[in-house]
């Protein structure tokens, strides 16, 4: 769905490049909040499932960061600059946007604004940093692996959640059906995790991953069950989840139970 006209574009150079040539990280930021209140009124109710405030942050985002870089003047810096200094989902989420075009050269150094997104009170923003650093993963597997690595340790259950959650094997990840031990090198360290948050991503990961290695998953899922662990048993019961709809007696003999419920469905 386009959602750029003539309009816009010539709103977002003079509104947002404009303060941002010259410093005014305030009045940029405000300005992309105003822009996207705009285009969010564009949006058709029924679309705004599909096309919501995550598609228009990172259509802002890639817009922004393209006329910077056509006028010579993006960096880092500046996009870093930018996050400070704003306030709310909208224009913190843009400039996280920006700051993952600009890690593409340098991931490293984007890894304190990615923590402060994952770790967001601000569920929107917890959203957007798994999301945005995909881009990164894609780009950099070797140097995000370190990352995540490190990530996974945390003390903080919103930051081990980033971590499951980035590593979905959604459209930028689709690689890991042909890759899949690098996603699972780093989620079998919360293999055991005992917080509802991260644990529930690490489930719904494996589910994911089932869909197209259903093998693969009931191996790892006889793994969790036979560890003996409650929380791996409970990741194993929500990996099975697609399977079950498939080989219901098959998933039921592994988790020794008779009947499979997930949500309103009963097998």
């Amino acid at each position: 769905m386009n959602l750029l006209n003539k309009r816009i574009e010539n709103d977002i150079q003079n509104d947002i490049i404009g303060p941002l040539l010259k410093g005014n990280y305030e009045s940029a930021a405000q300005n992309i909040s105003s822009i996207f209140d705009y285009l969010y009124k564009k949006i058709p109710d029924k679309k705004r499932i599909s096309y919501g405030r995550v598609h228009i942050i990172k259509i802002l985002s890639k817009t922004i960061y393209g006329k910077l870089s056509e006028s010579g003047s993006v960096n880092f810096e500046m996009a870093a600059e930018l996050f400070d200094r704003s306030k709310d989902f909208k224009n913190k989420g843009v400039s996280l946007g920006i700051i993952s075009f600009c890690g593409l050269e340098e991931p490293k150094r984007t890894l304190p604004y990615f923590v402060s997104a994952a770790n967001s009170a601000d569920f929107d923003q917890r959203e957007l940093a798994q999301i945005f650093f995909r881009k990164i993963i894609k780009k950099h597997p070797s140097e995000a692996k370190k990352i995540l690595l490190n990530l996974v340790n945390s003390g903080y259950s919103n930051i081990r959640r980033f971590v499951g959650e980035t590593l979905r094997p959604v459209q930028e990840n689709k690689w890991f059906y042909e890759r899949p031990e690098y996603p699972l090198s780093i989620l079998r360290n919360l293999f055991k995790e005992n917080a509802p948050y991260p644990r529930t991503s690490v489930g719904n990961n494996l589910s994911d991953l089932a869909k197209r290695l259903p093998k693969l998953v009931f191996g790892l899922a006889k793994e969790l069950v036979e560890s003996g662990d409650e929380n791996s048993y409970w990741i194993a019961y929500r990996a099975c989840r697609n399977m079950v709809k498939k080989e219901p007696k098959k998933v039921m003999r592994l988790l020794k139970i008779d009947k499979y419920k997930y949500k309103d469905k009963i097998y």
